[in-house]
C-alpha cells in the first residue's frame, strides 16, 4: 500500500513539473509571438519615416536640421535589439516626428498637401498599433515573469533556463509633457 502511495506522489509531482514546464513554455513563446509583433509594427512606422520626409523635403529646404533629426533617428530606431533599445530609439524618434509635424504645421502649402494628410494619419494609425501591440507584450512579459518568479514553478524556470524577459518602456523624456509654443517655431524638448 504505502508502494502505491510513493508512486502515486511521484506521478504527481511529475505531472506537476511537466504541466508547469508546458506553461512556462507557453508564456515563453508567447512573449516571443508579442515581441514579434512589436516588431512588425515598428517595422511599419520605419517605412513610412521615409516616404513622409520625402514629401515634405522640397518644401522645407531651410528645415534640414529636422528632417536629418528624423532621418538619424529613424536609422537608429531600425538599428535597435531588444526591446530596452528599441524604446529608446523609438522614443527619440517619436520626439523627431513630433518637431516634423510641428514644422510642418508653419507651412500652409505642406498644410494642406493631400500626401502628408495621408501619411500622418497613416503614421497616427501605426502609432496606436505600436501602443497596442506593446501593451500586449508587456502583458505577456508580466505573466511570464509572474509565473517564473513565483514559487514552485520558479524550481522549473531556473532548472530549464526561462530568464526574465524585458518591458518595452517609454524613456523618461517620454513621460513628460509636451511642451506647446503658440508663436514661432516649437521649443524642443530636452
Amino acid at each position: 500500500m504505502s508502494f502505491l502511495v510513493l508512486v502515486g506522489i511521484l506521478l504527481a509531482a511529475a505531472a506537476w513539473a511537466v504541466s508547469t514546464y508546458n506553461g512556462l513554455v507557453s508564456l515563453k513563446n508567447g512573449t516571443d509571438a508579442s515581441w514579434r509583433q512589436v516588431d512588425v509594427q515598428l517595422k511599419r512606422r520605419h517605412d513610412l519615416v521615409p516616404n513622409l520626409v520625402e514629401t515634405v523635403r522640397g518644401a522645407m529646404d531651410f528645415e534640414k536640421g529636422t528632417l536629418e533629426s528624423v532621418v538619424a533617428a529613424r536609422t537608429r530606431a531600425v538599428e535597435a535589439r531588444g526591446p530596452v533599445e528599441a524604446a529608446a530609439a523609438e522614443g527619440e524618434l517619436t520626439r523627431s516626428l513630433g518637431r516634423l509635424f510641428a514644422v510642418v504645421e508653419q507651412y500652409p502649402d505642406l498644410k494642406s498637401n493631400r500626401n502628408v494628410q495621408q501619411l500622418q494619419d497613416e503614421l497616427a494609425n501605426t502609432e496606436n498599433l505600436v501602443a497596442l501591440a506593446r501593451q500586449q507584450y508587456n502583458e505577456q512579459v508580466r505573466s511570464l515573469n509572474t509565473r517564473r518568479e513565483s514559487f514552485p514553478a520558479n524550481l522549473i524556470a531556473q532548472r530549464f533556463g526561462f530568464g526574465p524577459r524585458e518591458y518595452f518602456e517609454g524613456s523618461p523624456a517620454d513621460r513628460e509633457p509636451p511642451r506647446v509654443a503658440l508663436s514661432g517655431p516649437p521649443a524642443p524638448r530636452a
